[in-house]
């Protein structure tokens, strides 16, 4: 009987390293997964806080950022032209309930008058 050698070409010398991959995979397996950085930098001087800065970081795709409930970039008037359309339409509609508001007001005050 025989035994099987299962390693592949290459690797005779260190048949259980570490899996080789390129950057390329590295940013793939990044960009599917996420990754969170997150630090506080406080500066005080004489028990006066005189800085706090808070970082959070979050590195993934569109679709890994979907998944965690992160979509600002779909909503920011900013950043989306459905999102200003949008915008702009509330606005229209909010200005226009206060117009209506104003002109019933202004009719019940030159109602009474007359």
């Amino acid at each position: 009987m025989t035994d099987l050698d299962h390693r592949y070409p290459g690797q005779e010398t260190e048949p259980y390293g570490p899996p080789s991959g390129s950057l390329a995979d590295l940013l793939e397996r990044v960009l599917d997964k996420g990754i969170v950085i997150a630090g506080d930098i406080k500066i005080d001087l004489l028990d006066i806080e005189l800085l706090t800065i808070r970082l959070r970081l979050f590195i993934a795709s569109v679709d890994t950022a979907k998944k965690a409930g992160i979509d600002w970039w779909e909503t920011d008037p900013a950043l989306s032209s459905r999102a200003a359309r949008d915008a702009l339409a509330e606005e229209n509609a909010r200005l226009r309930e206060r117009l209506d508001a104003l002109e019933g007001a202004a009719g019940e005050t030159t109602g009474a008058v007359r």
